[in-house]
C-alpha cells in the first residue's frame, strides 16, 4: 500500500476497467476496496473524458457507479499535449495504433499530473515491459514518471 496524508493526497487515475471491475466477479473485491480508499480520502480520484466516453458503452450499473464517483473526481483534459504524448508512445512502438486509446489513458494521466494509474489492462497498461518505456518517453517530453499498478497493488492489506 502506498501511504499518503490528507494534505498530500496521491492523485490516482482510474481507467475504465477499474469502474467496470466493481461489477466483475474476478476484480470486484480489490476494485471496491480501491474506491472505498478514495471515499476515505486516501487517494484523489482522477478520470477523464475518455473514460466517460468508454463508460457509455458499459452496462447501466457501471455508468451509474461512474457518475456517482464523479462528485469526488478531478477530470483530466485531453489537450494537444496529451494527444502529442499519445502519438509519441505509438511512434516509440510501445503500443500499436490499434490500441491507441490505451496510450491515451497513459498520456492523459501523465499530463494530468496523476501520481499513478490503476487499471486491470495487463496487456497494454499494467505491463512490466511497457511501464519503463512509457516513462522513458515521458522523460523525453520533460514529464515525470508515472507509476502503474492494478487496484490490488494499491489497496491496504487488511492482515
Amino acid at each position: 500500500m502506498i501511504s499518503s496524508s490528507k494534505t498530500n493526497l496521491i492523485r490516482v487515475y482510474a481507467d475504465t476497467s477499474v469502474f467496470g471491475g466493481v461489477f466483475d466477479e474476478e476484480f470486484k473485491t480489490p476494485s471496491k476496496a480501491f474506491f472505498s480508499a478514495v471515499k476515505k480520502g486516501v487517494f484523489k480520484l482522477i478520470t477523464s473524458e475518455l473514460v466517460r466516453q468508454e463508460i457509455q458503452a458499459a452496462p447501466r450499473k457501471v455508468l451509474h457507479f461512474f457518475e456517482e464517483c464523479l462528485t469526488a473526481a478531478d477530470i483530466a483534459e485531453i489537450t494537444e499535449t496529451v494527444l502529442q504524448l499519445q502519438q509519441s508512445y505509438i511512434q516509440a512502438g510501445i503500443i500499436s495504433e490499434k490500441h491507441s486509446t490505451d496510450a491515451l489513458h497513459v498520456a492523459v494521466a501523465t499530463v494530468g499530473q496523476a501520481n499513478l494509474i490503476v487499471s486491470w489492462n495487463f496487456k497494454h497498461i499494467v505491463n512490466f515491459q511497457k511501464i519503463p518505456l512509457y516513462n522513458a518517453v515521458n522523460t523525453l517530453h520533460g514529464l515525470g514518471d508515472i507509476a502503474i499498478y492494478s487496484p490490488l497493488e494499491v489497496i491496504a492489506d487488511e492482515d
